[in-house]
């Protein structure tokens, strides 16, 4: 029939918001029915089971790999069974990681961590859906989900098109996501590999930015968005969930003082979404976006952002490579010495935390740049500088020529403002920059 349902039609019955009810089999034919915890979305012929115990249902599929699965849709009460045969189990990567997100979120939202733990990821062959007879409901106020989301992707991809900087590409995205996808909390986060971490470099609608602040990678949903190459979503938590954000400790290592930039997401979100950025196989960063309210990032909403993350991600790559293929002469500007009482900025080697009148500022590749910049103008008075010698420098210690050095100058940048120290770095022309002060530097190279 040409009006059954699809695995992709039936979408919402997969969100995790109702148990799914499982049946299977003996070989000697003895039935067993049981709640179980994830039905997970896998593709259009594939769904994903959560292993969490070896009961009489994992014995009977392992036995006999045909079960059925009822499924209901929480919002139009319309029950689905699905008729499944097993494949295999994963134990790792990217599947697997996601499911135990989710199971992670649902968790806590019931009350039961450290309850639910996933073995594994029970992978299945969707051999036929059978709509269920009966009366559904008719979806209520705020269920439905986002009117033309389609459209509202076409209208945040034109805004990105039009961009000619990475500043501008990620307040472009923020702001798409805020006026055509209803998103009140997002980030653009970009991955440091070599460092083994996130970095914040854009947010929208926190108290505070938190550029600059790091997640692990592997921890939390951007952590695994960022090691896995997949979304990780979860549509119903509280703030004691474990996959919930991470806010990095403190460093207290080599004698350099203790610091951090608070991360500034939700203190008890209940909807998450991470979706890794990857252009050419290779991952840039995660975009996040997060609500205080549950099952505001559905399957649909998950497609929208996936598809943005991947537009993000390519012209990243482009304005790289337009970088890289020539600088424009530098804007002039006549040099005058900053004048006032001198501003302490301090430079610890060990990991090149810089600190200025004794706040902290940033730390590692950015705060070697930075570094270098006032060395150099302390040394010889130069402003100009780019991106070029930036990225030949040995003492930057840059991870390799993938690495997007126009994120590391937009965070220090960024930084910069926020601190309201008085050092500025002006963009002036493509693949150029300037330093600029407001008053002299005074460098402290401290080793310990």
């Amino acid at each position: 029939m040409s009006d059954a349902p699809t695995l992709r039609s039936i979408r919402a019955c997969l969100e995790g918001a109702i148990p799914a009810i499982m049946a299977t089999c003996a070989p000697d034919g003895t039935p067993n029915v049981a709640y179980i915890s994830q039905v997970l979305y896998v593709d259009e012929r594939h769904v994903a089971l959560s292993f969490q115990f070896f009961n009489k249902t994992r014995a009977n599929i392992l036995a006999n790999p045909h079960a059925n699965v009822l499924v209901l849709d929480p919002v139009t009460a319309r029950f689905y069974r699905l008729h499944l045969r097993y494949l295999h189990t994963e134990t790792s990567g990217a599947l697997f990681e996601r499911m135990r997100a989710q199971l992670a979120g649902i968790a806590s939202h019931s009350g039961m961590d450290g309850i639910f733990e996933l073995k594994g990821a029970d992978l299945h062959a969707v051999e036929r859906i059978e709509p269920v007879p009966g009366e559904g409901l008719a979806p209520g106020p705020g269920q439905l989900p986002r009117a033309d989301l389609l459209g509202a992707v076409r209208l945040c991809s034109q805004r990105l098109a039009r961009c000619t900087s990475l500043d501008e590409l990620l307040q472009a995205l923020l702001a798409g996501l805020h006026a055509h996808l209803g998103v009140q909390h997002a980030m653009v986060l970009m991955l440091d590999a070599q460092a083994g971490h996130l970095y914040t470099v854009a947010s929208h609608g926190y108290a505070h930015s938190g550029v600059g602040s790091e997640i692990k990678l592997g921890q939390g949903v951007i952590g695994v968005a960022a090691r896995e190459a997949t979304p990780v979503r979860i549509s119903h938590m509280t703030h004691a969930a474990l996959y919930s954000h991470a806010m990095r400790s403190s460093l207290g290592q080599g004698g350099a003082p203790a610091h951090e930039i608070p991360y500034p997401g939700l203190a008890a979100p209940h909807s998450q979404l991470a979706v890794p950025l990857v252009s050419c196989g290779r991952t840039l960063g995660v975009l996040f976006v997060e609500s205080p309210l549950d099952l505001q990032f559905r399957y649909p909403e998950e497609d929208a952002l996936a598809a943005l993350a991947g537009h993000l991600a390519a012209a990243i790559d482009l304005l790289q490579a337009a970088d890289e293929a020539g600088e424009t002469p530098p804007a002039e500007a006549a040099a005058t010495a900053p004048q006032g009482l001198p501003v302490r900025v301090r430079h610890f080697a060990v990991n090149d935390s810089v600190f200025v009148n004794d706040a902290y500022l940033i730390k590692g590749v950015a705060g070697a740049i930075i570094w270098k910049l006032l060395r150099d103008h302390v040394r010889t008075g130069r402003q100009e500088f780019s991106n070029r010698e930036l990225r030949l420098d040995p003492c930057l210690r840059l991870p390799d020529v993938a690495d997007n050095l126009e994120a590391r100058l937009l965070l220090l940048q960024r930084r910069l403002q926020e601190s309201d120290t008085g050092i500025h770095i002006d963009k002036t022309g493509r693949g150029r920059l300037r330093l600029r002060l407001d008053a002299p530097v005074r460098l402290d190279e401290m080793q310990a």
